[in-house]
């Protein structure tokens, strides 16, 4: 966590003080980051453009945007998050995203080849169905998949500003599928009043070529922003070519997204953001390459978000309105025949929120409806009201607890709880505990799909964790946190015991699946300009029915440097041990350098996996060999 020192002018969370170019102070009630996007973005401006003049400067400490649904400050949250900003992405925009999210405590990623192809993250060894992705308040999770999950292959880190994960069990207040975390992803913002235009362009092997445009507009409590990105790789072969296969497989993407917010003279704000996306995707089916077959794998997806939102308050309540649709049209071409998967989701929302008397206790509240449809497969409905109450006992303990009450079309209703704290024993020490239960509600195509089955259960879950930081001078830090999942009525693949694929589909399975395991990430900063970063992630595959499978050992190491001409570099080594199926273990090392060449402007270089590596992820699958990436990012 790195610490902004901010003029006395702009107001802290305990003193909500007026911005001088904001009519009104922002509303806290504001999941999707409106606000506190804004604070955290006019916060880099302002320490970078104000002169060094004797001034009174206060220091506003990080914040979390999701672990309470509203603007938290980390060191009051009992829950586990971690967070990369644009600063920490933007030397890896056309490195797939779920890479550097890896490299996060608790992450595993899966993927059946280059970019663009099919891939999944999991978090604490649960699947990727119990990770719900977020982008700008919008769930982008497949609703026509047959295990609904997003589909993370394909997306680099271009246009992407931010991003948090949050970890545990969230469904008392995010609803069905949150059991492992939740991802939330944010596009370009304004961080500054005026136009700003940044650009990158990059290029490197497997004749990889990605260009980004973004900008942003902010005046008179106006926010604009505009990013698009179109990346071409020719790709690899998706089946390893050490076992003797020979297409390359390409993909091809085009990305459009916007954001709109208008502060009005009342101090409510209305606004409106969305994306559009279109890519091709080659792929091998499970039997590879065969010399003499026109290898014409490939997925053909457009999908587009749309969220539109107003923050208002009404006396001492802060409120915000939200309307959401997610639609994903996706075709799967193998050898001239196609199979199509449309599936859209309709989310409308309100959440309160409002201090409780003279105390620094607070609670939201609110309520959401959502309907998923996908062609061919029906649709459902789930509903859901949910409460947290916050507060602090003393000045070293703050305690959140929250429940949600959803109800399913289908399955009928389900209540999941949640209660996080946090134990200051210092300023420099903290300790974190939490517990809960999460719900994943069986999707259409499990449902009405043609291997479907319309009595399936919810599946349920409950987990709890307990975590201890240590904080030193020069943002050194060490944080270790160990976790427990448990998860029951599973819904898995049956194939009835017969050598018949017709008989086979979804069904509850027996018995249980858990997860234990210790999570833990550092930072060492020595001389001026030097740093070494680690986190590593230790996981007991307990299974005794079917669920993911992950490595027991996930090390990644990182050593940053800087130069008196400006120049940075960073290494970092990832090793990845004792894997499921007995795979092989394997390490990999990347470089990462830039060098300014003029203000705002620098030139970039990154070899990823420098000592040629050969592994695979998913078995049967292959990776990048060594690769060198260029490019050049400028703003102005």
């Amino acid at each position: 966590m790195r610490e902004t020192v901010l003029p006395s002018w702009w107001h802290s969370p305990s003193a909500r003080k007026v911005l001088p170019d904001r009519p009104n102070p922002a509303p806290h009630g504001c999941p999707e980051g409106i606000y506190p996007m804004r604070q955290l973005a006019i916060l880099a401006a302002t320490a970078t453009a104000l002169p060094a003049v004797a001034q009174e400067i206060i220091v506003l400490p990080e914040i979390t945007l999701t672990a309470n649904r509203e603007e938290t400050e980390l060191s009051r949250s009992g829950s586990s998050v971690s967070i990369l900003t644009d600063e920490g992405m933007k030397a890896r925009a056309a490195q797939p995203i779920a890479q550097s999210l890896s490299r996060l405590p608790g992450i595993s990623f899966h993927q059946k080849g280059p970019l663009g192809t099919t891939g999944s993250l999991q978090l604490r060894g649960a699947p990727a169905q119990y990770l719900p992705v977020v982008m700008d308040g919008i769930d982008i999770s497949d609703p026509a998949a047959g295990q609904p999950y997003f589909d993370i292959g394909g997306m680099t880190g271009a246009g992407i500003g931010r991003v948090e994960l949050l970890r545990g069990a969230q469904s008392a207040l995010y609803g069905s599928r949150a059991i492992a975390g939740v991802l939330s992803l944010q596009s370009l913002r304004p961080t500054e009043v005026g136009v700003q235009h940044r650009f990158a362009i990059e290029a490197g092997s497997y004749n990889t070529v990605l260009a980004n445009y973004g900008v942003t507009f902010r005046q008179d409590g106006t926010d604009l922003a505009f990013s698009a990105s179109r990346i071409h790789s020719d790709g690899f072969s998706a089946a390893d070519e050490n076992d003797g296969n020979f297409e390359k497989d390409g993909f091809d993407a085009t990305r459009l997204s916007f954001y709109t917010a208008h502060e009005m003279q009342n101090g409510a704000t209305v606004g409106i953001n969305g994306f559009w996306e279109r890519s091709e995707g080659e792929f091998d089916d499970f039997v590879g390459d065969v010399q003499g077959t026109p290898g014409d794998d490939y997925n053909e997806r457009e999908s587009y978000g749309l969220r539109s939102f107003v923050t208002f308050s009404t006396g001492a309540v802060d409120h915000e309105l939200a309307l959401t649709r997610y639609h994903m049209d996706r075709t799967n071409w193998s050898n001239g025949w196609g199979e199509s998967f449309i599936g859209t989701r309709t989310k409308l929302s309100w959440q309160g929120a409002a201090n409780l008397g003279e105390s620094d206790a607070r609670v939201i509240f609110g309520a959401d409806t959502e309907k998923e449809k996908a062609k061919g497969n029906g649709n459902t409905r789930l509903s859901g009201v949910f409460a947290e109450i916050t507060a602090s006992l003393g000045d070293r303990v703050d305690v959140s607890a929250s429940m949600r009450r959803d109800d399913h079309s289908r399955f009928g209703g389900f209540t999941s709880g949640r209660v996080a704290a946090v134990y200051r024993v210092a300023d420099d020490l903290l300790f974190r505990a939490a517990i809960g239960n999460g719900f994943r509600a069986p999707s259409l195509y499990e449902l009405f799909g043609p291997f479907g089955d319309t009595g399936l259960e919810r599946e349920q879950s409950r987990t709890a964790e307990i975590g201890v930081e240590k904080r030193w001078e020069n943002d050194n830090y060490l944080r270790v946190t160990a976790f427990w999942m448990e998860a029951d009525h599973l819904i898995g693949w049956d194939d009835r015991d017969t050598p018949s694929w017709d008989d086979d589909g979804y069904a509850q399975v027996q018995g249980k699946a858990r997860r234990k395991g210790v999570e833990l990430d550092g930072r060492y900063a020595f001389g001026v300009d030097h740093a070494l970063t680690a986190a590593y992630t230790y996981t007991d595959n307990d299974i005794s029915s079917e669920w993911a499978e992950v490595p027991v050992h996930n090390l990644s190491l990182g050593l940053e440097t800087s130069f008196t001409t400006g120049t940075t570099a960073a290494i970092l080594l990832q090793h990845v041990a004792d894997r499921p199926g007995d795979k092989d273990d394997f390490t990999t090392v990347d470089l990462l350098l830039s060098h300014p060449l003029q203000d705002r402007a620098e030139a970039y270089l990154r070899v990823e996996n420098i000592f040629n590596e050969q592994y695979q992820i998913d078995e049967g699958y292959g990776t990048p060999d060594r690769s060198v990436y260029a490019g050049i990012r400028a703003s102005f």
